[in-house]
């Protein structure tokens, strides 16, 4: 274990992290909203703390192991929540406690989107800007970020990589190099969420709103400078444009790619999980509006299929975006919604959740095991496409499953000896660990009213969700410590 080298890793991490404090204290100065004290000093606080870790192991230039990628990984993820509380604990107008400011720090970095704050209308537009721009760091990774950057300062990157990216299948590159490989998907990154920005202006948000909102929807983050979120627009052009860039966001960013550099839409559809995951919304959709329509006859037919639409959208690819309370929709469908939320989007996306295409294995698995009921000596290959999936993977998948239900169902029940009622713990729990940050009861707006063990529970689940799990785990088994 090279812990000089993780050291003088988290410390030039730490000082990148005090450079994104100073365009929150730029858009304070332009507003003047008299908000630009917090951030200015989190930027000089986090360059300092930064210095003194990378000081003492500035010389410790190796390349990293993949042991090393995952603590770093992990460790960072802890201090870039850490370091983005701070000028939430800073702020005046908002007067957070330690607990909430860590809450919305995580909340925001892992694009989850749960929100302890009300009255956004009324807060600083500094605020507001920085509570989008941490879900827009996170939504691509800041490891991959880093990974982009670091080679410059003589820290290798693929065992990042490795550690951080979503999804079963991790060693495919889409350049020869990892360094290039980042910058790729970041280019790809910026030119969509430029895109959704422009949409969004020309659809009649303000530029503030436009920036924002494109922020966290290219995340699929789901924070809002609204208290009634999309709603506050009650625009269906800007809801259909919303639609369109949270369903890109749940799109794997290798097909993204693909489609750039070959100029060739038929990427998507020849891609197995794509195709799942599209089918999937079409379904979900489907039902939600057939349920709508017949429970309210005399309604607008386009209405309903507006809203199964956007909230179908927003809960699958884990944005948490809302423009009506979905919470009091006529049967099953807030359950449904929520349960969408554990499917999520395609490996390698920006969104929440188990990931498309660990179901669709899973689903391939159980058609295996039909047909070796029937014919027991036949070799029958788990495929997606024309491509046979090694049986490691296909374990590594049902290894997940396990670890991914054990791990809800113990937070669950954790909520609940605290206090919380069951449909409260059962959606908090869901809505942060698969990050959609919108539940039912208690937290079907705002996290809040959780006590602060509660909230502390939510942020682990937020966490363990982000790093899907076993990132987390792996800290913790007496192997990743034994020489």
């Amino acid at each position: 274990m090279n812990l000089l080298a993780v050291q003088r890793i988290l410390g030039l991490l730490v000082m990148l992290v005090s450079i994104t404090m100073l365009p929150p204290l730029g858009v304070s100065l332009y507003y003047g909203d008299g908000n630009w004290t917090p951030f200015s000093h989190a930027f000089f606080a986090l360059l300092a703390i930064g210095v003194l870790i990378w000081w003492p192991a500035r010389g410790r230039v190796r390349e990293l192991r993949v042991r090393d990628g995952f603590l770093v990984v992990a460790l960072f993820w802890f201090v870039i929540s850490a370091a983005g509380a701070v000028p939430l604990l800073l702020t005046e107008e908002v007067q957070l406690s330690v607990t909430n400011a860590m809450f919305e720090s995580v909340s925001g970095f892992t694009t989850t989107g749960a929100t302890v704050l009300s009255g956004l209308d009324s807060m600083p537009k500094s605020l507001l800007y920085y509570r989008v721009q941490m879900e827009w760091l996170g939504g691509i990774g800041m490891v991959v970020l880093a990974v982009a950057l670091l080679p410059m300062l003589g820290v290798g990157g693929m065992q990042l990589m490795r550690a951080e990216t979503p999804g079963p299948i991790k060693d495919s590159k889409l350049t020869p190099r990892i360094t290039g490989t980042a910058k790729e998907l970041l280019r790809i990154y910026v030119a969509i969420t430029i895109a959704c920005a422009v949409a969004y202006k020309l659809a009649g948000m303000t530029t503030f709103d436009a920036i924002a909102h494109s922020f966290s929807t290219v995340s699929t983050g789901g924070n809002s400078t609204h208290d009634a979120n999309f709603g506050y627009f009650d625009n269906e052009v800007i809801e259909g444009i919303a639609v369109f860039f949270m369903f890109v966001g749940g799109v794997n960013f290798s097909l993204h790619f693909l489609a750039w550099r070959h100029k060739r839409m038929g990427s998507y559809f020849r891609d197995p999980e794509f195709r799942a995951y599209f089918w999937i919304l079409a379904l979900g959709v489907a039902v939600y509006f057939t349920v709508l329509w017949l429970s309210q006859p005399d309604a607008d037919p386009g209405d309903a299929f507006r809203r199964s639409l956007f909230h179908a959208v927003s809960m699958q690819t884990s944005s948490g975006f809302f423009t009506d309370d979905f919470t009091h929709w006529p049967g099953a469908l807030p359950v449904i919604l929520m349960l969408s939320t554990f499917i999520g989007g395609c490996a390698g996306s920006t969104s929440g959740g188990m990931k498309v295409v660990r179901w669709l294995l899973l689903w391939k698995q159980g058609q295996r095991e039909v047909v070796q009921l029937v014919h027991p000596s036949a070799e029958v290959p788990v495929k997606l496409g024309e491509k046979a999936i090694d049986p490691r993977i296909v374990d590594a998948v049902w290894g997940f499953f396990g670890v991914y239900i054990v791990a809800f169902g113990a937070l669950m029940v954790l909520l609940i000896a605290i206090g919380e009622d069951q449909v409260t713990a059962f959606s908090a729990i869901a809505a942060c660990m698969n990050n959609t940050g919108t539940g039912l009861g208690e937290v079907a707006s705002n996290f809040a009213t959780l006590s602060d063990p509660g909230k502390w529970i939510c942020l682990l689940a937020m966490l363990l969700g982000r790093l899907e799990v076993f990132p987390l785990l792996v800290l913790v088994s007496p192997t990743f410590w034994r020489r």
